[in-house]
């Protein structure tokens, strides 16, 4: 018959023990912890599964600190809890580092007994001989006792062998009323074969092979699911947030553009009033401020009356604003050879040069200066401050729109069908965009290479002029054109300047989508090109400013400076035009600085001369900027009336107090402006050392004499750009003088094997022909003239 499983002592009676498999190590009175063991017994205490670095099985006294501690756990009744808890213990079981393991004494025990299955036999005759001998401290034992049975039953050890003197060292510790139980692997230092016991607690589903281990896997089984289920309704939350998130944001943004779209629409809309009553005032006012002092932003002017805030669109160099300092301060008024010191000039004083920080903000952004200026707050709040209690109004540069936006059908092969049917005798056709500046927007092509101009040219010859303009008679040289422009333009056509737009179709891309015009190219191997600038006043009234004949490079669409004053139109007939073109502005509300292209020829009919209207742009031109700084150094007025540069000589300092003042004499001067001089080598010079080079080879301006040369710089980034003015006695001198100084600077700044760049070449090439026609003219008035 088997024994009662009832542990006695001769000093310590035991309260009676739980049935088998449900002993119990935990100390009355104390809170029940997580751990492997969750199963509340007699003496309430439990184990931690977690393993203290450094841990060791060595004898604890009395009065020192435990070694092990033990986590609070949470308040719970259930057993399945405690089963779940216990499962989880395993997890932590593994030793970090060969510090966690135990420290176990190498000496052989002395009362050694054997656990089986989890159960000691209390008859057995070596856990009787253990017992006797510690019989006195046997209340210290029970509790580590009960404990390592209930772990080794949960874990199904079949067998542990026991070494009676570490379970009396550890019993003591475990009597000192620790507040956290003791670690597992502390527990099994107490084991002589802990080393096997250890790798089998640590197998991995070894706790489901003992007591409770269904009950526990189950546990384990749902405490899984139950985590992946929340975490799958926690990332469904979370993408719906984030969902919900950005739709709001979205709403949000889309208010917000609406609100500012709303507000710009309306700023806009004020503007465009507030233009309208500035228009009105400075209309109904202009003949007092054109009389009174008042400032122009962005205009260089030298009436003494005006004070000139330039508005840059890049930093100037300290090179080039000394330059203009320098220039200033010898405004044409000053004599300037017979002084030993120069007076500073009040064209300085009131000539401001801004440029807006918007420039550094956006280095990269292709923004119109106006645009710059805008996100310029600190530039504008200086402005404001100089024209404070002033009269000012702004003469902007080119006109333009921010949103300009053209259909594509814009009917270009009907119209160019239609006007070529009506002007048989034009050889070729220009095709020109509304934003075209130098040449860079005009592409050609011409009439000689349509397949049918030939037939067409004899149908034209048959009928006559009088009956070609009769639309039935057209109709059928308009359908063939119709039929072979698409293909003459796709392969004839060519685009002036390469640089921009390679070819035609990159050409016809931005030419549909921008807008432009189809223009006849005057029906003559001799053209002329003039360009007029005129000043359209708010108040009705034309003037004509400046009028020059221009000089081409290698293309001939592309205007590189002009002749002035003008000499290939009578000069009572180009007034009268500019006139008509002037008073055709005002009619459309076009006030301001309006610059108009003019091309002149002899017609092969009449053989009169004919001058026609080729291009108009809202700006205030370079040759006009550049005729302002002529004036300015020679102290001359251009006389657009008569065709005449009148230039004052000076006077020569009075001999005696009593010799009385004399009219300075009035001299007739030609100037040559060239207003975009481009070479890629001047970028290697810098200005000083220019300058040098010029007055090495004669190149300047003589103020006695009111003739020479004179730069103006530009293009500080890259110094590969310039502007040049020649003044001379007469045309020719001014044209020879003007390429001698092109090619000594060509010279001067190229090799042999580094030509760089340049339009210098064409421009000399241009003007050798404009001489070769001088000289000619010159004969052939020389052979009209009657001899006497």
């Amino acid at each position: 018959a088997k024994h009662p499983k009832i542990i006695t002592g001769s000093v310590v009676s035991l309260q009676a023990i739980e049935p088998k498999g449900r002993h119990s190590l935990a100390m009355p009175g104390e809170e029940i912890g997580t751990g492997l063991i969750g199963v509340k017994s007699r003496c309430q205490k439990q184990l931690k599964w977690e393993t203290e670095p450094g841990l060791t099985c060595e004898s604890v006294g009395r009065e020192g600190t435990p070694p092990w501690t033990t986590k609070t756990p949470p308040p719970t009744t259930s057993k399945s809890m405690d089963q779940r808890s216990m499962v989880q213990g395993t997890n932590d079981l593994s030793p970090k580092s060969s510090q966690n393991l135990p420290v176990v004494p190498v000496n052989v025990s002395k009362y050694p007994f054997t656990i089986t299955k989890g159960q000691i036999n209390p008859m057995a005759t070596d856990f009787c001989h253990f017992k006797q001998s510690f019989s006195l401290i046997w209340s210290t034992v029970v509790d580590p006792l009960e404990a390592l049975e209930k772990l080794l039953r949960d874990f199904a050890v079949p067998l542990a062998k026991v070494s009676g003197e570490r379970l009396v060292e550890f019993g003591r510790g475990w009597d000192n009323g620790w507040k956290k139980a003791p670690p597992v692997i502390s527990l099994l230092s107490v084991l002589e074969n802990w080393e096997e016991v250890l790798g089998l607690v640590l197998r991995p589903g070894q706790r489901y092979k003992g007591e409770g281990g269904i009950e526990a896997a189950a546990i384990h089984i749902q405490s899984c699911w139950r985590r992946h289920s929340a975490r799958t309704a926690y990332l469904r939350h979370c993408q719906r947030k984030w969902a919900a998130g950005t739709i709001a944001i979205s709403w949000l943004m889309h208010s917000q553009m609406c609100r500012v779209r709303k507000a710009l629409q309306a700023r806009r809309f004020r503007q465009l009033e507030n233009y309208r009553s500035r228009a009105q005032h400075l209309a109904a006012n202009w003949k007092h401020i054109q009389s009174s002092k008042r400032t122009i932003i962005h205009i260089p002017s030298l009436d003494e009356h005006v004070e000139v805030i330039y508005i840059c669109p890049r930093h100037l160099g300290d090179d080039i604003l000394h330059y203009y300092t320098s220039l200033l301060k010898c405004d044409g008024a000053t004599d300037g050879a017979d002084t030993g010191t120069t007076q500073p000039s009040s064209c300085a004083r009131r000539f401001i040069i801004l440029t807006p920080e918007a420039v550094d903000y956006f280095p990269t952004h292709n923004m119109c200066l106006s645009t710059l200026l805008k996100y310029s707050p600190r530039t504008l709040k200086r402005i404001r401050n100089l024209i404070q209690g002033k009269q000012a109004y702004i003469v902007g540069g080119v006109a333009h729109m921010d949103d300009l936006a053209v259909a594509d059908e814009l009917g270009l092969y009907e119209t160019l069908a239609e006007l070529m049917t009506q002007n048989m005798d034009v050889q070729r056709w220009l095709f020109k965009m509304d934003s075209e500046h130098g040449g860079l927007g005009t592409a050609y092509c011409d009439i000689r290479y349509l397949s049918c101009y030939k037939w067409a040219l004899q149908e034209y010859r048959r009928y006559g002029t009088e009956l070609w303009k009769t639309t039935w008679i057209q109709e059928s040289v308009l359908l063939r054109y119709l039929d072979e422009i698409p293909e003459w333009l796709a392969r004839y056509a060519r685009p002036a300047k390469t640089s921009c737009y390679p070819n035609w179709a990159c050409f016809l891309k931005t030419y549909l989508r921008q807008g432009g015009v189809v223009e006849a190219y005057p029906p003559s191997d001799s053209v002329t090109c003039l360009t007029v600038d005129l000043l359209l006043e708010p108040g009705g009234e034309v003037t004509m400013l400046s009028c020059g004949d221009q000089l081409h490079g290698s293309c001939q669409l592309e205007t590189i400076g002009s002749t002035v004053p003008q000499t290939s139109v009578r000069p009572e007939t180009l007034h009268s035009i500019c006139v008509r073109v002037g008073q055709a502005c005002l009619q459309r509300l076009i006030v301001g600085y309006v610059s108009v292209d003019l091309a002149t020829f002899l017609s092969h009919s009449t053989m009169e001369q004919r001058v026609w209207a080729i291009d108009l742009d809202l700006t205030y031109s370079d040759q006009l900027a550049m005729t302002q700084m002529l004036l300015m150094m020679t102290g001359g007025t251009l006389n657009c009336r008569a065709g005449c540069l009148e230039v004052p000589m000076p006077v020569r300092e009075k001999c005696c107090e009593h010799q009385i003042a004399t009219k300075p004499p009035v001299v007739n001067r030609y100037a040559v402006i060239g207003t975009r001089l481009f070479h890629s080598n001047l970028s290697m010079l810098y200005h000083s050392v220019f300058f040098k080079m010029c007055r090495a080879h004669g190149i300047g301006f003589n103020m006695k004499r009111k003739q020479g040369t004179v730069f103006a710089l530009y293009d500080s980034s890259e110094r590969r750009g310039i502007g040049m003015i020649a003044v001379s006695e007469d045309l020719q001198g001014a044209l020879v003088t003007f390429a001698r100084n092109l090619s000594v600077i060509h010279q001067e700044i190229s090799a042999s094997k580094m030509q760089g760049e340049t339009n210098f070449k064409g421009l000399i090439k241009d003007i050798e022909d404009v001489l070769q026609m001088t000289v000619q003219n010159k004969r052939r008035v020389l052979e009209d003239k009657p001899a006497t």
